[in-house]
């Protein structure tokens, strides 16, 4: 059986982003203006939102955190807020939860996961290695999975991705998309997760049938799907994760906004029926 239908009970499911406000101890955080119990609530009320409009699953992440520090740098702090707020999204809707951590927190997100009852953690580098925001971003897959079994967590699924957004992967330039989302697959990965080269940006049609040549996983749009490409991407996908295009004016600093969710899901709901 897949992660997806171990998770969802739709075919091609769409997961809500949660971007949390600035979160203690990052750069940004204001007490004055968005305290904890400000961020959960707005957290919580977005989580909302985006279930009435059809959501099949959600997403939290401290996208708001940055600059953004390597994983084996991520404070406890963070993980404490996180978890506070995965907690409070989850208790508040009935569609699965997953956890990612900026950048590459992979053992930060399993950890929060567990705490939180999260079905799922995305995993940005899982195999080989690129440059990010903060510098070489090496693959963790040996010591997440390691993580994962010491903490008994063996449910929680690994969505991976191959050449991610928001980097540089000319280290590995002599890999094809594909090579490497087969080594993603060889090394455990439960889901492979293709982006185009930022948020907001979705790969091409070919990127993704590229990717999915001898992969026998999950492929699932990271990044840029939107209302007027669903029908093309997810035609060539098993799932999507969506942030920019659920927020108002599509403008990923906004407010998740009913309607576009909506209107968007109206669309993927058309696209299942239609096989």
């Amino acid at each position: 059986m897949t992660m997806m239908k171990k998770i969802f009970e739709v075919q091609k499911p769409i997961i809500g982003m949660i971007h949390l406000k600035p979160l203690p101890g990052s750069p940004n955080y204001d007490k004055n203006k968005f305290d904890m119990n400000a961020i959960v609530k707005y957290a919580v009320e977005e989580a909302k939102i985006l279930e009435q409009a059809g959501v099949n699953g959600l997403q939290i992440e401290n996208y708001w955190d940055i600059p953004f520090v390597k994983g084996e740098e991520i404070g406890y702090e963070t993980c404490a807020a996180m978890t506070a707020a995965a907690c409070a999204v989850k208790n508040s809707v009935n569609i699965p939860i997953g956890i990612n951590v900026h950048m590459n927190g992979g053992k930060a997100a399993m950890a929060i996961a567990c705490a939180s009852g999260a079905k799922w953690i995305r995993v940005f580098e899982f195999v080989s290695a690129y440059v990010s925001y903060t510098g070489l971003t090496e693959g963790i897959g040996g010591e997440v999975a390691r993580y994962r079994k010491m903490l008994d967590a063996k449910d929680i699924q690994l969505l991976c991705d191959v050449n991610v957004k928001h980097g540089s992967h000319f280290i590995v330039h002599d890999r094809t998309v594909n090579e490497l989302a087969i080594d993603a697959q060889e090394q455990g990965a439960d889901g492979i997760i293709i982006t185009g080269f930022s948020t907001g940006i979705a790969p091409t049609k070919e990127k993704v049938i590229e990717a999915k040549n001898g992969i026998h996983l999950p492929i699932i749009l990271g990044s840029g799907i939107n209302k007027s490409n669903a029908a093309e991407l997810l035609q060539a996908s098993d799932g999507a994760i969506v942030g920019s295009s659920f927020k108002a004016e599509g403008k990923i600093d906004n407010i998740v906004d009913f309607q576009r969710t909506r209107d968007f899901m109206k669309e993927v709901e058309k696209i299942r029926q239609e096989g």
